[in-house]
């Protein structure tokens, strides 16, 4: 694509995940002018307001950044490359796969048929083949999981590049709301991508309307107070019901009026009426939102449903089958940990062949193939927990529920040891899985919520009343956590 273009399709890539590209070679392929650095991430509640920050620079070590955007074509592309210059690797293009059978006996080879009229007969197949994986199907392996009440729509954005006053377009913004989390990524200068997640009913309204009023509403989603952004996801969906057409202008004198009432200021970043375009020293809270959007990316408006799914096993019976990425798990996007999962797994995967074929094993069999699917499977599963429990926390508006999260969220915003431990969970600090795969990122979060439930402990003995209930709230929001942190 142009250089100024971008598609709607990116990933976050850890530390560790960016390390291992580089470590087997695949990294040297990728271009660098068409990835950004994330040196900070601003995260807050949708209701209350509650935010946490976090920075690259508390990071103890020497690192950066704490991930980079890159387009998935960018990322294919390089990998593609980097196969093409293996002599070893023969790479088929243009044909599809028909059938997979198994050769005669319970525990035969896999024959693979494709439709050039090729079989091959193979001593290991990896499904690398997505969530609704043939090879799995093939398998016999079952998965369990539900899909969400939530697709997300995704695409890029342009907006006025950063003034001198302000630090580099290396800031994600993301805010949670009820109806799911927004996300504004960046990918250089003037553009960043979006995935917002949300109702279904709402993702077909957006996808619909005019771009000019898609950029109107995502301006207002990142700044609006809640009841002002359901009021306008209300008006959307009944101008869509009723057939009468909302004109942009509507939308934003609704919005100015709202912001009126809300007492936003028009010199605040807050305020829609702030020109996106405008020179000078920005307003003292514009570190805390995303610059204001002037355009969409002609055709990257796209939409796909979210789901959770785990692989109940990632090798088939009789060995010979391993599920590795989608094909083993799917995960909602809300953390950005769907791909990075899927490149541990193949860096454990192909340290298990490895070490098979140097102990004079069959790379094939079940035996050889176990120590796979111990490292990945409960550290997968430990993710999805998580990120599936951070979705739910977020869907509620139960005021209990709300003013318990809000408060912890502030609490550990305060205590830079859990913010540590929660980016090098995230695998922001780099060092990738132990040797025996596991990740040893998510014993230090654990551990770090664990302290997180003794600062609970001694609010409880601060003193009595509402001081004693926010202790009692955060020891329980705290044990939460870290049993997420254990599973």
């Amino acid at each position: 694509m142009d250089a100024n273009t971008f598609s709607n399709r990116v990933s976050s890539l850890t530390n560790d995940s960016c390390q291992f590209l580089k470590d087997i070679g695949a990294w040297n392929y990728v271009e660098q002018r068409r990835t950004c650095p994330i040196e900070e991430m601003q995260v807050w509640d949708g209701i209350s307001g509650a935010r946490i920050n976090f920075s690259a620079a508390d990071l103890p070590l020497q690192t950066t950044e704490m991930s980079r955007m890159t387009e998935n074509l960018n990322l294919q592309r390089g990998l593609l490359k980097h196969l093409s210059r293996i002599p070893e690797v023969q790479l088929l293009d243009n044909v599809r796969v028909t059938a997979i059978e198994k050769e005669g006996e319970a525990n035969g080879w896999p024959l693979v048929r494709l439709s050039n009229g090729q079989t091959f007969r193979t001593r290991l197949l990896v499904g690398a083949d997505g969530p609704n994986s043939p090879v799995r199907t093939f398998a016999g392996i079952t998965t369990h999981g539900w899909a969400y009440d939530t697709h997300a729509v995704v695409a890029t954005l342009s907006h006025a590049p950063r003034t001198p006053f302000q630090p580099p377009n290396t800031t994600a913004y993301q805010r949670f709301l009820p109806t799911g989390p927004i996300a504004f990524l960046p990918l250089s200068p003037t553009e960043s991508s979006m995935v917002w997640s949300t109702k279904t009913a709402l993702v077909a309204a957006l996808k619909s309307v005019d771009p000019s009023m898609l950029v109107t509403f995502i301006n207002a989603v990142f700044r609006l107070p809640e009841v002002s952004i359901r009021y306008l996801h209300d008006l959307l969906l009944s101008s869509v019901a009723s057939r009468k057409a909302l004109t942009v202008d509507e939308v934003r004198e609704e919005i100015l009026w709202r912001e009126r009432s809300h007492n936003i200021s028009a010199t605040s970043a807050y305020s829609s009426a702030l020109s996106a375009g405008e020179v000078g020293i920005p307003p003292e809270d514009s570190e805390f939102l995303p610059p204001l959007i002037t355009s969409i990316q002609p055709g990257t408006v796209a939409s796909f449903p979210l789901r959770y799914s785990h692989a109940d096993a990632y090798i088939g019976d009789g060995g010979r089958i391993v599920l590795v990425g989608d094909a083993a798990h799917t995960v909602h996007p809300l953390a950005g940990q769907g791909l990075n999962a899927g490149l541990a797994d193949v860096q454990v995967l192909a340290r298990t062949i490895e070490t098979a074929l140097l102990q004079g094993g069959d790379i094939g069999s079940r035996t050889a193939l176990l120590p796979y699917t111990r490292a990945r499977w409960f550290e997968n599963h430990k993710i999805l927990s998580a990120v599936d429990k951070l979705h739910k926390l977020y869907s509620t508006t139960f005021p209990p529920v709300v003013w318990a999260r809000s408060v912890g969220l502030e609490v550990i915003n305060e205590l830079d040891t859990i913010k540590v431990a929660l980016m090098i969970t995230a695998g922001g600090g780099g060092g990738g899985p132990r040797a025996d795969g596991s990740g040893w990122r998510w014993d230090v979060a654990a551990k770090g919520l664990e302290n997180f439930n003794s600062t609970a402990d001694t609010a409880k003995v601060v003193g009595s009343g509402l001081v004693n209930v926010v202790g009692i709230g955060l020891q329980r929001l705290g044990n939460a956590l870290s049993q997420v942190g254990r599973r």
